[in-house]
């Protein structure tokens, strides 16, 4: 099965949510027509990678900007 682990840290997707509320902002209030959809889309899609802490392109790419958890030493 496919297992999704986040792979965006905490920065990242703080930076996300504010893009994206500004995209959607932009969007809803600054822009008409297909501009205006794509737009809104792009705002939803990166708040949505802030909420689960997963991004598909990341994923591809294989970049990751978690901390990686230290282990500990017994």
């Amino acid at each position: 099965m496919f297992k999704i682990t986040q792979n965006l840290g905490t920065l990242d997707r703080v930076l996300r949510v504010i893009i994206g509320s500004s995209f959607i902002y932009i969007g809803l209030f600054l822009l008409i027509g297909l501009i205006q959809f794509i737009f809104i889309l792009i705002g939803l899609a990166l708040i949505i990678n802030a909420i689960t802490g997963f991004c598909g392109i990341y994923y591809l790419l294989g970049i990751s900007t978690c901390r990686i958890p230290k282990k500990s030493k017994k």
